[in-house]
């Protein structure tokens, strides 16, 4: 197997951070009853105490497969610490580059890992198909109900059975821009569709192309594409179409889906907004997606549509905050009122019931364990990490672009959707980039949706 092998035990999880520190200390403290040492590590020693619901798991060992690599998957390394200081238990993180192709793999041949953090709906249905998942605990269950918006177990769903708890998330509904450019030229967040078409008629006015795009992404060119498609559909035609359209309710080619295509192609087959930086509205399906946004930081665009996890692709040394040399504003809806998210996250799926599996998933799915993550993320370049979970405490998010994303996220009046081509048929999927990509390159709006269409299964 390809990929990194890691483990970290109590020592080096405590030298991440204080927050965590402390906590495992208290792990490892006396008699329990909080009254012996320091006020610190008798508020430790309680919140360890909560670890006894999971029982005395010494010599078990819980395999986690991910593909979820260097530096990234240390925080998650280290979030699991206290849980195996308290516990006794052992879990082996194992990360892997080629994590999507092997887990399929690997399950099929019937050597599937204890959990594994799967990145998509359509992954986690191909691996429940394979018949080695094994549902969700009630423990898991009632932490989802408590803790996400209801929407986040169907996604954890499969033919109305739970499987997996949400674990992180992301932000697409984001674009991204120049704090200084912006106040150069008096600028303003816009706030409706209508201001955001205003702003650009305006960048035009000034010389600036308003716009700049990259799609290309290997054998997964165009799906920036799908990401722009998806964010209009919920904003033109709203939540419900989109739903309808993902689960092929409505087909790829109705009246809907083609308005939100257009929609798109106002911003990114127009020559007069594209592509800043790089060339003609053609030049996006060349451009990797990493180098899209780059023009912004010299000026020769202003804006750029991307997700939350764009913030590690600045280049080092660039500053991502409100007043830094980079930051993103919420992707406005049609109206002020509306607050529709696009967003992606990952799924916790077991392959064994063994008791201390469901117990590393419960805790793994509590507003505790949400906060030890984010306390050990927030050292990462660019970003640290999010979740959906509601307990998170966003005064334990320190990337002022996590803390927006938060704040978009955790908005009770936002209305969430997962993205909608990684729930769709790997068929449909494919023919959306695909398909995509000849759109951004000539092919009209119709032809484009009528392939995708005729790419769909017909069960």
């Amino acid at each position: 197997m390809n990929g990194t092998r890691t483990r970290r035990g109590y020592r080096a999880a405590a030298a991440a951070g204080a927050g965590l520190a402390l906590l495992l200390a208290g792990c490892s403290g006396g008699d329990g009853d909080g009254g012996g040492g320091d006020e610190g590590t008798g508020e430790a020693t309680a919140d360890c105490a909560d670890f006894e619901q999971y029982g005395d798991l010494t010599g078990k060992t819980i395999s986690i497969y991910a593909g979820i690599v260097t530096p990234e998957d240390q925080p998650y390394v280290e979030s699991f610490a206290p849980f195996e200081e308290c516990t006794g238990a052992t879990v082996d993180y194992q990360a892997d580059k080629q994590f999507e192709q092997q887990i399929l793999v690997r399950a099929e041949a019937g050597n599937p890992p204890d959990i594994a953090i799967v990145p998509q709906p359509g992954l986690l249905a191909q691996l429940v198909a394979t018949g080695t998942v094994v549902p969700a605990p009630e423990g898991v269950s009632a932490n989802v109900d408590e803790f996400w918006d209801e929407a986040w177990k169907e996604y954890g769903s499969v033919d109305g059975t739970f499987y997996a708890a949400p674990s992180g998330a992301s932000v697409k509904s984001l674009v991204w821009y120049s704090p200084a450019q912006f106040e150069e030229n008096g600028w303003e967040i816009p706030t409706t569709l209508d201001d955001l078409a205003a702003l650009s008629d305006s960048i035009v006015d000034t010389g600036i192309k308003p716009w700049c795009a990259g799609i290309a992404s290997g054998e997964a060119t165009g799906w920036p594409v799908t990401d722009w498609m998806e964010d209009m559909m919920l904003r033109v035609a709203g939540p419900e179409a989109f739903d309808q359209w993902v689960s092929h309710e409505i087909p790829f080619n109705s009246e809907d889906p083609t308005a939100a295509l257009d929609a798109v192609g106002d911003y990114l087959k127009n020559d007069a907004y594209v592509n800043g930086g790089f060339g003609d509205v053609t030049s996006i399906a060349s451009t990797a997606f990493q180098d899209g946004g780059l023009p912004i930081l010299d000026g020769q665009c202003a804006l750029h549509r991307m997700a939350s996890f764009y913030a590690a692709n600045w280049p080092e040394g660039t500053t991502v905050a409100e007043d830094g040399d980079v930051f993103a504003f919420y992707l406005p809806a049609e109206s002020e009122d509306e607050r529709p998210v696009l967003g992606a996250g990952e799924f916790v799926t077991a392959f064994s019931d063994r008791p201390e599996v469901q117990a590393l998933q419960e805790f793994w799915s509590s507003a505790e364990w949400a906060n030890l993550k984010a306390k050990s993320s927030s050292d990462l370049t660019g970003g640290g990490w999010l979740t959906a979970n509601k307990g998170l405490d966003k005064e334990n998010l320190v990337n002022p672009i996590d803390i927006l994303s938060a704040d978009i996220l955790l908005d009770p009046e936002a209305v969430f959707r997962f993205d909608g081509s990684d729930r769709m048929p790997a068929a449909a999927n494919s023919a959306f980039w695909k398909e995509a990509t000849a759109w951004i390159t000539g092919q009209p709006t119709i032809e484009t949706l009528n392939k995708i269409e005729a790419a769909w299964p017909a069960s």
